[in-house]
């Protein structure tokens, strides 16, 4: 038995820890802290971040997730708020900004309520109730059909996502590009539009202008012909995809021939050659005329191919490989043996042309390409990657319109007609979550307000007018902040129209995340990760030498 009074010490002396009301203020700081960094980028007229890292080198940016992937994130919570832009970007690619900011809102009206001791767990319980209604309402009541042949719209779509970036005049071409890109590579299975965009291949070299940007319908490929005698332009091209080395094989261990006679030594080599040879005369036979080879190419071979006239790129990638097998209809082949004329592909025209200061091979006219490049071009290597991340958002977007079929109208007006119909559906709520509800439907309106300050207005007189004109019978849904003119206006006739999962999962992973921070009552340290045994500094192997990884 202990004696009385003696403490028992659970936790060790030094132990760092923060617990009940402070550890959630101190979270929602670090959250809060986080999402006004990105404040200011949203929107049309968002400012830009400089991102400069330890060596000097520099990112330009408007995009929420790059800045939140960028920044050293210290915070265990503002760090789950970096998680919230990954996601946001992984399932949508746009929205990434509007789902921190909504976030860091709902978190910042969650710490009002917990001021007026409104429990941590009503409040989860009420944003929970209010995120579920409010994405039914999006879908049910605010969101419109659109459909796959309605180009025009999803054009609109794809400039409303560039309009917050810096790709300035080029927003109407690039966008056009992207429609192009995705609808040629989308798949139909039981009525049901999917897309993936890996399909689509984006290669990036700085030099020209931005209208320079082109579709390639085939694949582009940075990388030139193996070898110089070959030619540089196949028309009529019959494609082989071979996924071996067109190499002798060498022994697996260490081999050793002894050749005592040198007349055998000729005898060898010319064995070697011939080998080399009959590969590519297997190549021929099939009608190939084109090899791209995911492994090496013995010089002999290539000297074989040129003098056939065989085009030939060894060392490729294997997502180009993929690509290629989609765009061209062709067979990746591991044994040579197996090559037949009906496992090649084709394309209208093979060329390498010199981009920049480097040569790089188009593979164009392809039949049905289901895979299609685009290469961007611009002035200085910061602006083609802004372009890229443009695009990709551009092309990310046009995608989940068409698989879901729904978008709704930007500037915050989707926003503020949720805001008002949760404001309305918060009586029928009982209990204190009713407060949550409320609090949800004020953290909405973060987005009008902050599309509004970013562009120099008064926040505070546009919130009202919105309002004003969603509410009552001649009330409209599509009524938005114009950062532009600065007035309230109808962002359909605008066209700012957005996909409604860019919306919906903006809720969805905001709320999730506030609802995670809003639970924890206690911050602890916990211990370090031991290093495992012996491994330590000078330790693990004899001589002091480092643990092999």
């Amino acid at each position: 038995m202990m004696g009385q009074g003696t403490p028992v010490i659970i936790l060790k002396e030094g132990t760092s820890r923060e617990r009940g009301k402070g550890a959630v203020y101190n979270n929602i700081a670090a959250a809060k802290a986080v999402a006004d960094a990105v404040r200011t980028t949203l929107g049309p007229r968002g400012m830009d971040k400089m991102l400069v890292d330890s060596l000097g080198d520099v990112v330009i940016t408007n995009d929420g997730v790059t800045i939140l992937k960028e920044i050293d994130v210290e915070h265990p919570a503002a760090k789950m708020l970096v998680e919230v832009a990954k996601t946001q970007d992984q399932q949508c690619g746009d929205g990434t900004t509007t789902a921190v900011i909504l976030t860091g809102e709902l978190l910042k009206k969650a710490e009002e309520l917990l001021d007026q001791n409104v429990h941590p767990t009503v409040i989860t319980k009420g944003f929970n109730i209010a995120a579920e209604e409010a994405i039914k309402a999006l879908k049910e009541k605010i969101a419109f059909e659109v459909k796959p042949e309605d180009d025009e719209t999803l054009k609109k779509i794809a400039i409303t996502a560039m309009n917050s970036k810096g790709v300035g005049l080029a927003r109407e071409k690039l966008a056009e590009i992207a429609v192009k890109a995705v609808k040629a590579v989308i798949s139909k299975k039981d009525g049901k539009i999917t897309f993936d965009p890996g399909h689509i291949k984006i290669e990036k070299k700085h030099g020209g202008s931005v209208e320079d940007t082109s579709l390639i319908d085939g694949v582009l490929i940075d990388k030139e012909r193996a070898h110089p005698k070959m030619p540089t332009v196949v028309k009529d091209a019959k494609i082989a995809l071979i996924n071996s080395a067109l190499e002798i094989k060498k022994g697996e261990f260490d081999t050793h021939i002894q050749i005592r006679d040198p007349a055998k030594l000729q005898m060898f080599i010319d064995e070697e050659q011939n080998a080399l040879k009959r590969k590519v005369e297997m190549i021929k036979k099939s009608g190939a005329n084109v090899v791209f080879c995911q492994k090496g190419i013995d010089d002999v071979a290539l000297h074989f191919m040129a003098k056939d006239g065989i085009f030939a790129i060894k060392q490729m990638k294997e997502s180009d490989m993929v690509k290629l097998a989609r765009a061209t209809g062709a067979r990746i082949i591991t044994a040579l043996d197996d090559l037949t004329e009906s496992d090649l592909g084709t394309a209208a025209l093979i060329e390498e042309k010199k981009i920049g200061d480097s040569k790089m091979t188009f593979v164009t006219g392809c039949k049905n390409p289901r895979s299609v490049s685009i290469l961007i071009r611009g002035g200085t290597e910061h602006v083609v990657a802004e372009i890229e991340r443009s695009l990709n958002d551009a092309i990310r977007v046009i995608g989940v319109t068409l698989e879901d079929g729904l978008a709704v109208t930007g500037g915050g007006s989707p926003e503020i007609e949720l805001a008002l119909h949760l404001r309305d559906f918060a009586p029928k709520v009982s209990g204190r979550e009713q407060l949550a509800v409320e609090a949800f439907a004020r953290a909405l309106e973060v987005v009008p307000w902050a599309l509004a300050e970013n562009a120099g207005l008064d926040a505070i007189n546009i919130l009202i007018e919105l309002r004003a004109a969603h509410e009552g019978k001649k009330g409209s849904k599509t009524m938005g902040v114009d950062v532009l003119s600065g007035k309230v206006a109808d962002m359909l006739k605008l066209n700012v129209i957005e996909p409604v999962r860019v919306k919906t999962q903006a809720i969805h992973s905001a709320t999730e995340s506030a609802v995670m921070i809003l639970r924890i009552d206690d911050i602890i340290a916990s211990k370090k990760s031991e290093p495992p045994k012996g491994g330590g500094p000078g330790g693990g192997m004899p001589g002091g030498m480092p643990p092999m990884m």
